[in-house]
């Protein structure tokens, strides 16, 4: 009886999915994203970082998940990086991993999150992160973070709308947001209104199974905004404000 062919190991298919994006990852990247993984899911045994706690699952929905930020923008490997809600860590630490080159700031609001952020840094040796514990609706009011980034990402942090009013105060005019949403259409009407406030507008939606991970990561998509225009002082509201009057 013939033998069934071993799928790949999850970090070696994450390396094959990751060139299908076109993003290459040598063996020692690839190596820092398998540790990054173990070290979540050992930590969420007794901390609760991450709904997803096993090593498989983390290499496809935590990292490939992220990886999927480098097909929906043009990238130089040189921008510097807000990561609105980063959680775990991801998608910024994925990407920090990814493209050595970039300048990222993690926000979290959750200080067992940011303290495993904090961790890992010293555990890869990564430089060129910094860490803040925050909420970003705060931070966005810090003259060192207003206006200072090329790209925001947001992922998992909630209504498109919510994370324009968040994500576009951090960066430059010209500057670009990348959020990851599942169900998309009924929030288009209200992320369009708070583009038009905040001095935005969308330029690209891109489905995952677009880009051939349909099956892997099903029932996504990146939306990527600009920002066309200055943002008004009172941009973002507080969060009473956030929560008593949504777009």
């Amino acid at each position: 009886m013939p033998t069934m062919p071993q799928a790949p190991e999850p970090f070696v298919a994450l390396g094959q999915d990751a060139a299908a994006l076109g993003l290459r990852l040598d063996r020692a990247q690839l190596e820092a994203c398998e540790r990054y993984a173990r070290e979540l899911a050992e930590a969420t045994k007794t901390v609760n970082l991450t709904a997803i706690t096993e090593v498989p699952d983390i290499a496809v929905r935590h990292f490939l998940d992220s990886f999927t930020a480098y097909a929906a923008r043009r990238w130089s490997g040189h921008e510097r990086v807000i990561d609105i809600g980063s959680g775990a860590g991801f998608p910024g630490m994925a990407l920090r991993i990814a493209l050595p080159g970039v300048r990222l700031t993690c926000v979290e609001a959750t200080g067992k999150k940011a303290r495993f952020i904090e961790r890992m840094l010293d555990d890869l040796a990564l430089d060129r992160v910094a860490v803040v514990h925050a909420r970003a609706e705060d931070l966005a009011r810090d003259p060192a973070h207003r206006a200072r980034y090329d790209v925001a990402t947001a992922r998992a942090v909630g209504a498109l709308a919510l994370c324009a009013e968040l994500a576009l105060p951090f960066l430059v005019v010209g500057g670009e947001a990348v959020v990851w949403k599942g169900r998309l259409e009924a929030e288009l009407a209200a992320a369009e209104k708070a583009l038009a406030a905040v001095g935005g507008e969308i330029t690209a939606v891109v489905p995952t199974s677009s880009l051939g991970l349909g099956e892997r990561l099903p029932g996504r998509s990146l939306v990527v905004m600009r920002k066309v225009r200055a943002t008004p002082d009172r941009y973002p509201r507080g969060p009473a404000d956030l929560k008593r009057r949504p777009w």
